[in-house]
């Protein structure tokens, strides 16, 4: 766990073996994620506040030895590495967001297509491995910043199909370079649901959970011979294996509840669609599960959720397919990851001039991002209230949230101390009813500790010089 304070720099600890061309450039980037770490919030003239510091920034992503790709290098082999060494299941949460980079109009030839076309930016293509079991974050496997292009309005299905920029292709791209093991386990929303993608994942050796998109053709179990029915109406057919509780947070459309959904699985073999829109084995009809979650009884007026699953995970039964639905309940920390990165970092409000010096630093503050969000998940580890906090952060951290929160100093503090008292810095009030606090909170309460220990430091140095 790599977390905010500790003894080991964070940006030696991810970026120490950037290759840049100099090794002058790469500690001037282990300098400034240290410092982007120190203070993740608003614009870049806050975060560096040094005025020589910022040029030496602006001068590191004006080269053209730092790009996206070598800056991410180092932190996607970290995260590979992790993963090998975790004996366990490793979810990889892929997803897109847009990054809107409207209000750059020099760049505005430069960058593509978001939202309705009117915007320009990126389709930014994340791939986020975790440990289901504590949602500890290993870090980026992937990130595509992906340009969408203008295409023409009666493009053919074969041009489409051909097309290198197909954002389809994304999906694809965001799984190059994974172990090619079943306790591997890709997950993905909707926008994954091609056929191409589904028989890509079935040959990748790894195990996959795809939330359904389309009411395909399909045959009931592994015989492919079976009647064709369409896969929707089948698996609202199914009866229920069981229930299954499930916390629903609050959106704009729906109200946080805890849900009580019901269950069912059903083998099933897919079959191509008539119309070939990428590219994929057209004779092969596809086996796998289909697991159907939905609420029989949401409250008044609110709509019922209902989750159709597709996967290869052995859903022979109840349990199994509680089992893939668990891996896809997780889905929701790559969500937080876009919230870090926008909310957090403010990755949107960079001022860059040129997408050669622009996207290296999206690189870099995703890779910040990461570490907010494990936040959260190093104040639920289960050892957290037995661990002293200074063996995950520096004692000069500890002592000053300490002699703020109890106006003296604790050396027995754990870890489980020090979140609660950051937490309650951020703003929460650990009421009874109260929920955990979540990486926002925390990540509130971490910048101004951050200031504490800043002006700690000056009157620190000012009794020094009296002396």
């Amino acid at each position: 766990m790599t977390a905010l304070g500790m003894h080991e720099s964070f940006g030696e600890t991810y970026f120490g073996v950037a290759e840049l061309g100099d090794v002058r450039r790469t500690r001037r980037l282990v300098q400034v994620a240290d410092q982007l770490l120190a203070h993740p919030g608003g614009t870049l003239p806050t975060k560096i506040q040094s005025p020589g510091d910022l040029d030496a920034l602006y001068r590191l992503a004006n080269r053209p030895e730092v790009t996206h790709q070598t800056v991410l290098a180092p932190v996607r082999d970290m995260t590979l590495t992790r993963i090998e060494d975790h004996p366990g299941t490793v979810l990889v949460l892929h997803d897109t967001t847009e990054l809107d980079y409207t209000s750059l109009s020099s760049l505005k030839d430069e960058l593509g297509q978001i939202g309705d076309g009117g915007g320009r930016g990126y389709e930014c293509h994340n791939s986020l491995a975790i440990d289901p079991r504590t949602k500890e974050v290993f870090g980026l496997t992937q990130q595509i910043l992906h340009h969408r292009e203008d295409v023409p309005k009666k493009e053919s299905v074969t041009d489409r199909r051909e097309r290198e920029s197909r954002e389809s292709r994304l999906w694809l791209q965001g799984t190059v370079g994974l172990p090619d093991q079943p306790r591997i386990v890709d997950v993905c929303d909707r926008a994954a649901d091609t056929f191409e993608f589904l028989q890509h994942e079935l040959r990748s050796g790894r195990t996959f959970v795809i939330r359904s998109q389309h009411d395909r053709s399909m045959s009931p179990g592994h015989d492919t011979s079976a009647p064709r029915r369409r896969l929707h109406k089948f698996a609202r057919s199914l009866p229920s294996l069981g229930t299954r509780s499930v916390e629903v947070g609050l959106r704009e459309d729906r109200l946080a509840r805890t849900a009580a959904l019901c269950v069912a699985v059903a083998a099933v073999s897919l079959h191509p669609p008539h119309v070939r829109r990428g590219e994929y084995q057209r004779a092969m009809a596809m086996p796998m599960y289909v697991v159907r979650v939905w609420e029989p009884n949401p409250p008044p007026g609110e709509r019922p959720l209902e989750w159709m699953l597709l996967t290869n995970h052995p859903c022979v039964d109840f349990a199994g397919a509680c089992q893939a639905i668990g891996f896809y309940e997780k889905r929701w920390v790559i969500e937080e990851l876009h919230k870090a990165m926008k909310t957090g970092l403010s990755i949107e409000e960079m001022q860059f001039t040129t997408t050669g010096a622009l996207e290296p630093m999206i690189a870099l503050f995703s890779t910040v991002a990461v570490a907010l969000l494990n936040l959260r998940a190093a104040s639920r580890q289960p050892d957290a209230k037995t661990r002293k906090a200074t063996e995950l952060f520096s004692p000069h951290y500890v002592d000053v949230l300490c002699a703020w929160r109890h106006r003296e100093l604790r050396p027995e503090w754990t870890i489980h101390d020090f979140f609660h008292a950051l937490a309650r810095l951020g703003g929460h009030q650990n009421r009874k009813g109260d929920k955990q606090p979540g990486w926002l909170v925390l990540w509130r309460g971490w910048i101004k500790l951050q200031s504490m220990r800043e002006g700690a430091d000056a009157m620190s140095q000012l009794r020094c010089g009296e002396t």
